[in-house]
């Protein structure tokens, strides 16, 4: 086999693990750009590196892309951005690729943006441990081989970070889709009319509200108690001609599952503008997220365009 069919060859074995990298990394990240940034990076190592002497390529290019997250992670620009409290989870449409694997409870959970957000209490190296483990279901002997470290560190890193999830998710266990449905779209009839009794009788009594302001805000805008978020949502979605001229026009809003989560995605045109998604424990809704940063819509925006044409929940708001 000559050079040129080598490499040929050799990046063929990369692209049929780029999915899966892609997807460790964007757990790792929270974002689909970091991710990406990560994967290529370790396509360039690929290149560079004496493949005929890699005996399993799965498990260095594992090891490769799970360490330059972490350096990523590590570094001092990352520590300051999310330090401050500026960094959501950048939320993908499902059917994402990116998302990864989806097969079992724990798989989907750690990609849903609760325990995303909830994974930046963790330590980088938790958080690889938990991830590997959890998602990707490789044993202690394989997490320590990709991270340097002994089994039993791995074991007791998986412990914190088990210990640190379980403390501080929300409960309630997995949405009956139908379920979801009905509920985003009752709060979504009572936010754009005014009810504010409907609105607070809908939430958990320890709801949160969580905004990126647009990404104008330097940090994340949150609210608590049932009123309060009562309130927020009620001025936040009823529509005026002031929003509409922020907006660019009148956007339809349309249902959406993203990151596993129920969610109303704001569009105009073809262009995703916001996203509000929601975390319902015991039919109530306990979380909500409005992201409407535009750097944090690219990848949701390319796949709304390739989505199937649905009927908006409003047509034009």
């Amino acid at each position: 086999m000559d050079s040129a069919a080598i490499d040929l060859f050799d990046t063929s074995r990369f692209e049929a693990s780029r999915n899966r990298l892609a997807s460790l990394a964007y757990r790792l990240l929270g974002s689909a750009a970091d991710a990406q940034d990560a994967v290529q990076d370790a396509f360039l190592r690929w290149q560079a590196a004496d493949r005929q002497q890699i005996k399993a390529p799965e498990a260095w290019l594992t090891k490769v892309v799970t360490n330059l997250c972490l350096d990523r992670l590590r570094s001092a620009q990352a520590r300051r951005e999310r330090t401050v409290g500026a960094w959501l989870p950048e939320p993908l449409l499902d059917g994402d690729p990116m998302l990864g694997p989806a097969d079992t409870f724990e798989q989907r959970e750690s990609v849903s943006l609760a325990v995303l957000t909830v994974m930046e209490r963790l330590s980088p190296i938790e958080r690889a441990v938990y991830l590997l483990r959890e998602a990707f279901s490789y044993g202690h002997a394989e997490i320590a081989e990709i991270l340097d470290i002994t089994e039993s560190a791995s074991q007791q890193h998986l412990h914190r970070a088990r210990t640190r999830i379980t403390a501080a998710r929300r409960r309630g266990g997995e949405v009956d889709p139908a379920s979801a449905r009905r509920i985003v779209e009752e709060f979504l009839a009572a936010a754009t009319s005014g009810r504010t009794e409907r609105l607070v009788a809908m939430l958990t009594d320890d709801v949160i509200a969580i905004s990126d302001g647009a990404g104008l805000a330097e940090k994340l805008l949150r609210y608590d108690t049932p009123q309060r978020v009562a309130a927020i949502a009620r001025g936040g979605f009823k529509p005026t001609p002031a929003k509409r001229r922020l907006a660019g026009g009148a956007p339809a809003i349309h249902y959406a599952l993203v990151n596993g989560a129920p969610a109303i995605l704001f569009v105009l045109g073809d262009q995703v503008i916001g996203a509000v998604t929601f975390d319902i424990v015991n039919d109530k809704i306990a979380t909500v997220r409005g992201i409407a940063a535009p750097t944090r819509l690219v990848r949701l925006t390319e796949a709304w365009r390739q989505h199937g044409p649905d009927t908006p929940l409003i047509a034009q708001w």
